[in-house]
Formats: C-alpha cells, sequence, structure tokens
C-alpha cells in the first residue's frame, strides 16, 4: 500500500503516482516558510521526491500566504508536481488560525472524502472584523461545526498558546501535530531530526513539537472554556484617608439593587482610575439620580451604570497619553514582539493632532472662543496636524508624554471636560424624559450611548452617528415599537464605518411618516 492510499480511502489515481499534497495557510509571523521548510525537509531525508512552493496575500490580515507542497517516493519516473493546490484535491490542509480554516473550506480545499484538516481555534482577528464600529468578529463556532462536516478528520487545538508556553511559534506545535495526526508516512523521529537540522532555536522548537504532538495524539477538538477563577476582593493601597474614601465610594455602589451594584463598582473603578476618588463620588451621584426614577427590575439602572462610566471616561489628548506610557503598556508590546532582556526595543508612536484636539486642552471659555474662530482654527491645523512620529523608548519622547498625561488636575478645566459634561447631560435628560411614555424606550436611548467611542476622527464620527440616531428615535416616538426602532438604528449606526446601513434605517423611517 502506498502513502497516498494510507491517507485516502480511494483508489489512488495511477496518473498521479500516489502524489501526498499538503496545503497550510498562515499569515505574517507564524512562521509558514520555516514550517513548509521543515517538511520538504522531512521528505527529502526519508526517500521522496518533493516541492514547495507559496503565494503571498495581499497584506498581512487581508490574504494569508498559501504555502503548497506536494511529495511522492522517489523512484524510476520523475513525478510531475503542481504549483498550486486545486479545490477537492488536497490530502492534508494545516490553518494556523480559525478563520484561516473557515477560508480553507470556502475555497473548496476541505472535502470530507479526503481531506485531514488541522487547524489552531485562536483567533487573530483579520482587518475587516477591527473596522467594524460594532462587534464585527466572526463566530469561531460556525467555522468550528462547518469544520467537522467539511473535513474527513478534524484535529483543532489552540497550537498558539501550547507554543506560547513553551517559549516557541505556532510553527513548531502545528509541525508536531502533523506528526502526531500520523497522516505522513514517517516516524516522530523523523519530525524531530527535520526541526534539529534546522539549527535554530531547536529546544524550544522540540518542546512546542511534543505539546502538538500530544494534543493531535489525544484527538484535541474546541477548547473548551475553563470555569472562570473566582475573583476575591481587592485590598486597596495607599493612604489611609483615601482607602477609607475609596472604600465609602465601593459601600455606596454595592447598595445598588441586583445587577446594577457590579456594573457600578466597574464604572467607579474605571472613573476613579480617569480621573480620582472625587469624580468617583460624581459619577455614583449621577447613577443614583436614575435609580430614583427607575423602578423593578432596574434595567435603566444597570445601563446607565455602564454608559455614564464610559462617557465620564472620555478619550481625550491626556488620557491617550497616559495608556501609552503604563507599564503594563510597554510589557505587553515586548511580550508580543517575543522581546528578552537583551533585547533592545524601539517603540514609535504614530501622532495626528489636529487643531480640535489641541484646543480642546485650553480653559473651557478661552478654548470655545478658539474653536468658533474659523481662521485661528485653520492657522493651527496647517501648524500641527501633521502626522509625527514620537520614539517613546527615548527619554525625550516617553517624558513628553508622561508629562501630557499627568495632566488630569487641569482636566476639569477644559474646554474637552466642559463639552462632554454638557453632551452627558443631554442625553440623560433625552433618555429619561421617555421614561413617563416607555420605560424601554428610555433604556435603549441610555444604550446609545455606545455609537461615541474612541478618540480624533474616531469618536467625531461616533458622535456624528449618536447625534442621528437621537434625531431619528425622535422621529418615531410615539410609535408602539419605538424601542425596537431605537435598537435596530443603533445596530445599524454600528455596522460600517461610513453610515450607510444607518442611512437607510433612517429613509426607511422617512418613508412611513
Amino acid at each position: 500500500m502506498t502513502a497516498h492510499q494510507a491517507l485516502d480511502p480511494r483508489p489512488v489515481d495511477p496518473k498521479m503516482g500516489g502524489i501526498i499534497k499538503l496545503a497550510l495557510l498562515a499569515v505574517g509571523g507564524q512562521g509558514g516558510g520555516v514550517l513548509t521548510g521543515w517538511i520538504e525537509d522531512l521528505a527529502r531525508a526519508n526517500g521522496y521526491a518533493a516541492q514547495a512552493t507559496s503565494v503571498a496575500g495581499v497584506a498581512q490580515r487581508t490574504g494569508a500566504t498559501v504555502y503548497y507542497v506536494e511529495m511522492a517516493p522517489a523512484g524510476a519516473a520523475t513525478p510531475i508536481f503542481s504549483l498550486m493546490p486545486a479545490a477537492g484535491d488536497v490530502d492534508i490542509m494545516i490553518t494556523a488560525e480559525m478563520m484561516e480554516a473557515g477560508r480553507a473550506i470556502l475555497r473548496g480545499f476541505v472535502t470530507p472524502d479526503r481531506t485531514v484538516l488541522i487547524t489552531s481555534t485562536h483567533r487573530a482577528l483579520a482587518v475587516s472584523e477591527k473596522m467594524v464600529p460594532g462587534d464585527g468578529i466572526a463566530s469561531s463556532d460556525e467555522v468550528m461545526a462547518a469544520a467537522e462536516v467539511a473535513a474527513r478528520r478534524l484535529i483543532a487545538a489552540d497550537f498558539d498558546t501550547l507554543a506560547i508556553k513553551a517559549g516557541s511559534v505556532i510553527s513548531a506545535s502545528l509541525f508536531g501535530a502533523l506528526a502526531g495526526a500520523e497522516v505522513l508516512p514517517f516516524p516522530r523521529a523523523a519530525f524531530e531530526e527535520a526541526i534539529r537540522k534546522g539549527g535554530k532555536g531547536v529546544e524550544a522548537s522540540l518542546r512546542a513539537f511534543d505539546v502538538g504532538y500530544r494534543a493531535a495524539q489525544e484527538g484535541a477538538g474546541a477548547p473548551k472554556a475553563a470555569p472562570a477563577p473566582r475573583q476575591e476582593a481587592e485590598t486597596p493601597k495607599g493612604p489611609a484617608r483615601l482607602v477609607a474614601e475609596w472604600q465609602a465610594l465601593v459601600a455606596r455602589a454595592d447598595r445598588l439593587p441586583g445587577e446594577a451594584a457590579a456594573m457600578a463598582r466597574a464604572g467607579l473603578k474605571k472613573v476613579v482610575e480617569f480621573q480620582d476618588l472625587a469624580y468617583g463620588s460624581t459619577y455614583l451621584d449621577r447613577v443614583e439620580a436614575v435609580l430614583a426614577r427607575d423602578r423593578a427590575p432596574h434595567d435603566l439602572t444597570r445601563e446607565a451604570a455602564k454608559y455614564i462610566a464610559n462617557a465620564m471616561a472620555y478619550d481625550d489628548i491626556i488620557r491617550v497619553a497616559d495608556q501609552k506610557t503604563r507599564a503594563h503598556r510597554l510589557a505587553r508590546i515586548a511580550r508580543e514582539m517575543g522581546a528578552k532582556d537583551r533585547n533592545v526595543m524601539q517603540v514609535t508612536e504614530f501622532l495626528h493632532p489636529r487643531a480640535e484636539e489641541l484646543v480642546s486642552l485650553l480653559p473651557a471659555r478661552m478654548g470655545a472662543r478658539w474653536a468658533a474662530n474659523k481662521d485661528r482654527m485653520a492657522l493651527i491645523d496647517r501648524l500641527f496636524n501633521k502626522g509625527r512620529r514620537l520614539r517613546t523608548d527615548s527619554l525625550r519622547g516617553f517624558v513628553m508624554l508622561h508629562v501630557l498625561g499627568g495632566l488630569k488636575g487641569w482636566r476639569r478645566r477644559t474646554l474637552r471636560h466642559a463639552e462632554e459634561v454638557a453632551h452627558l447631560e443631554r442625553w440623560l435628560e433625552t433618555a429619561l424624559g421617555y421614561l413617563p411614555t416607555s420605560y424601554d424606550l428610555a433604556v435603549e436611548v441610555i444604550r446609545c450611548r455606545r455609537l461615541v467611542k474612541g478618540y480624533s476622527d474616531t469618536h467625531a464620527r461616533g458622535l456624528s452617528k449618536f447625534d442621528r440616531v437621537l434625531a431619528a428615535i425622535a422621529l418615531v416616538k410615539e410609535r408602539e415599537d419605538a424601542a425596537l426602532w431605537a435598537a435596530r438604528l443603533r445596530e445599524a449606526a454600528l455596522k460600517d464605518e461610513e453610515g450607510k446601513a444607518l442611512e437607510g434605517a433612517i429613509a426607511t423611517i422617512r418613508s412611513f411618516l
């Protein structure tokens, strides 16, 4: 029996000469080229003729690189290999990310009578998923369900996490999974020898290979969610007076009814970190004012506790600068880049300050006068609205952002803060104004604050959509299904950045007025 017959229960096409066909989909940084090289070396070292090709994707997250390997036992006749995989003609499909498995299925590379699919279940979000203003993340569960139907055999596990824990990268754990699947006619030792011949990061790669091998041998499927660890109450640290004030605020939040209490605790932590304890007290004042007009089951208070916190912890220049100089951010970047203690890591921030951001830091009255002066704003824009690069691994760059991020004490005097407070109060007044006629509509208007997020141009677009949604809600407020229309408008606004879906929803409303 030939190797191809061991993989495929169908009779082998004699014209193909027992060729084994393996395809791999991977994106930049996942070691697809290394993995392909190991497979090619493995085949040749064990008496097989082999050929490997690759076609690069458009960009790191908009198109994966397709690697393709064909191999056949070396003999008197020279096999004729193809340069690219064909739909319905792939024996082994390896994908280095969950959505790549979905793309492989859509392209016909995975078939139930032939293909063994080996895939990692982790997600690396595509650009198209990140661009959606709302939740644009595609469903991994749907891809997994399709894979179980489309593949002759499915091997799925979080090979990325397994590799990271072993101190290596996903290419090594996927190579281990390929060995553990036992779909190639080579022993485990031959796979390990291919890694050793590579000569780089051998020990770490072998550790990742081992965990990938064992995951495949154990028939790892979709990872089951582990129960969330119990969160113990944090013991606050700091001056006794401040600790006592914080605990008093937490006690106020805990007195809120039902789920609103848990939401308020999270919101309180967010706004205090954003500003200070006095700001946290103001946050609870606003939530308690909503509660005074609410009723069971207190959905309005729960939603208000969430979105008032988001509105009060807005993204201004001060917060952005503060976040960019946090120690945990720099540690995360170093971890994601795989930087070691012996490495020198350079971090460059890309900044694009608009006149609106700069003027927003001025005292409220002065800033309002400047913002109203078109000539002055145009001058500021010409001087400062340019792409800038700032090295935060340098002393000068870090100190500049650190000082800017430390201006929390000035924040409440700024034009931006005055504008945010005014907008927040109008929003709450509008939502609570619907309470006498429609409780559900009031809740939906509170939830519309989800549209306002981000910084600079992103914030401006969100604010524009928010205003348009609330204006459209006012058109249908007398209808019995007004709350449903409010939810539809909000979800339409979240579908695309340009607001085309929202325009369509508003046009529909105007058509029946």
